[in-house]
């Protein structure tokens, strides 16, 4: 099996080079790739990367993720987010290749309190949301065999991500404030890229598995809820701090005022993915407590 992974640089894209590797010849690309063309900010020379590498699976990581910059830069975020993505799809069906996607709780509105599930209505609230409900329905309409995963909260251990920002702060201050009312599960890019290969190996086996999921880790909380068990890990390490978990502040979305309207209820129900696929997400705590492990 051949595969070609898109964006490969992005904290997803990292670990999909990692855990797509052993299901065969991995061909995995980024903006500045001189091979192949796979900069999703001139998507009319994507068609040919994908008729030219001859994939059977193409994996996208690409994608505009800065939610307030897209506000002012719309055209740029609807380009990576949806122009590009349907690009491929295109190409992809031309080939007859299996595309796999992500998408976000962005395209909810974030109203409620319960789980979205796959059929609940969208509604989203800002450019980047519209841009990745835009680029789930290009790749669904245009790519008859794709995998479509809708996430959120992402993090990992490399690069920069809000446990590591909660730390930095908590060396400098004696005091935290931090959101209160916004719900998920915060959700490691090793498990998404892990779930990945493997739904990838079942629906080559199963093309009926084809469509769109939820993959999110287990359980829920607040980034204040987040914020502390950071904290309670980091000061049970031994890692010295100013501010104590107990210090922490919970203030509303309000207090923080943002370019782009955030969701208060990214709950994603994931029983479609963990009935098809025969998967059990981990509770969030154990992937989080796991990169501080190794970072700390």
């Amino acid at each position: 099996m051949k595969l070609l992974l898109l964006g490969k640089g992005g904290q997803v894209g990292w670990e999909l080079q990692r855990s797509l590797a052993p299901l065969g010849e991995l061909v995995a690309l980024d903006f500045d790739s001189t091979d192949f063309h796979a900069d999703f900010s001139q998507p009319e020379r994507l068609a040919d990367t994908v008729l030219q590498v001859k994939p059977d699976v193409i994996v996208n990581a690409a994608a505009h993720t800065a939610v307030d910059k897209a506000e002012s830069e719309p055209e740029l975020a609807r380009k990576l987010n949806a122009s590009s993505p349907g690009v491929v799809a295109k190409a992809a069906q031309q080939i007859g290749a299996l595309m796999v996607h992500y998408s976000t709780d962005y395209v909810f509105d974030g109203s409620g309190s319960q789980p979205r599930r796959e059929d609940d209505p969208t509604g989203p609230l800002s450019v980047y949301g519209q841009t990745k409900l835009e680029g789930e329905q290009l790749v669904a309409s245009n790519c008859r065999r794709h995998l479509i995963f809708r996430t959120s909260w992402v993090y990992a251990a490399r690069g920069g991500n809000f446990a590591k920002t909660m730390l930095r702060l908590a060396r400098e201050r004696d005091r935290l404030t931090v959101i209160d009312d916004q719900f998920g599960a915060p959700t490691g890019a090793e498990l998404l890229a892990d779930v990945t290969a493997h739904a990838i190996r079942e629906t080559v086996r199963d093309p009926s598995k084809a469509g769109l999921y939820h993959v999110v880790a287990g359980g829920e909380t607040t980034w204040h809820g987040y914020a502390r068990f950071v904290l309670e890990q980091a000061l049970a390490a031994g890692v010295a701090l100013k501010a104590q978990p107990a210090a922490v502040e919970a203030v509303p979305t309000s207090a923080f005022p943002t370019p782009a309207r955030r969701p208060h209820n990214s709950r994603l129900d994931t029983g479609k993915l963990r009935t098809a696929f025969g998967l059990v997400l981990p509770d969030w705590r154990i992937g989080v407590a796991r990169m501080l492990q190794e970072t700390l």
